[in-house]
């Protein structure tokens, strides 16, 4: 069965688990519905992510400062939780930490595929379009393949969809549930800024 963008979307929105999670679970139970969200809670996705927004403000947290023992690279990350009691908890304060060293490291461009311009997509979907023409496919069979290539392109360049730099079986977004089962109250990654010499100023806004 093909899974579908609308079917991503809906269990997106029933679970709060991330896109990438959302599709395996699809594809693993046949595109059943009900069965991807008992498989997304028995890994702990979908039970993190119900306290993902659940309407109690998020404006505790910290902005973590990373820079390169050089000098040559810094970020800043705001990551927000509910309560100033959270913030200051050690799982708290490594996950901040760590999403500053893989921001560093891996260079996202946004947080969430969902910020990604719809410009900045149809450009990239209009280049693997033609690679493929050029790869000999017809044009038909070219326009799938660049729909597979695009979910390579968002892994690359949006934070949730990367793989976590100290563990590549788990996602920036596996990370974050992890972390919110952990301390047991939503988190989000608000926004992030990362500088380098000699380079355009990276920045990443939204909320996961």
């Amino acid at each position: 069965m093909e899974i579908t963008a609308k079917m991503v979307k809906d269990l997106r929105e029933a679970t709060g688990a991330g896109p990438l999670d959302c599709k395996k679970a699809l594809e693993s139970t046949g595109g059943d519905m009900e069965k991807a969200v008992d498989f997304l809670r028995e890994k702990g996705l979908a039970r993190a992510a119900k306290k993902l927004g659940a309407g109690r403000a998020m404006n505790e947290g910290v902005v973590e400062i990373y820079a390169h023992h050089n000098g040559r690279l810094g970020v800043l990350v705001e990551v927000n939780c509910e309560t100033d009691f959270v913030a200051k908890t050690e799982q708290f304060q490594q996950f901040a930490h760590d999403v500053s060293l893989h921001i560093a490291n891996l260079a996202p461009e946004y947080i969430n595929r969902e910020d990604v311009p719809e410009a900045v997509i149809q450009a990239e979907r209009e280049i693997q379009r033609r690679r493929a023409i050029e790869e000999g496919k017809p044009e038909n069979i070219a326009e799938k393949v660049a729909e597979g290539r695009m979910e390579k392109f968002f892994e690359e360049i949006v934070l949730m969809e990367q793989h976590f730099i100290k563990d590549d079986d788990k996602t920036i977004a596996q990370l974050l549930s992890e972390t919110v089962a952990g301390v047991g109250e939503s988190i989000q990654i608000r926004r992030f800024a990362r500088f380098a010499l000699g380079e355009d100023a990276g920045n990443g806004s939204g909320e996961a």
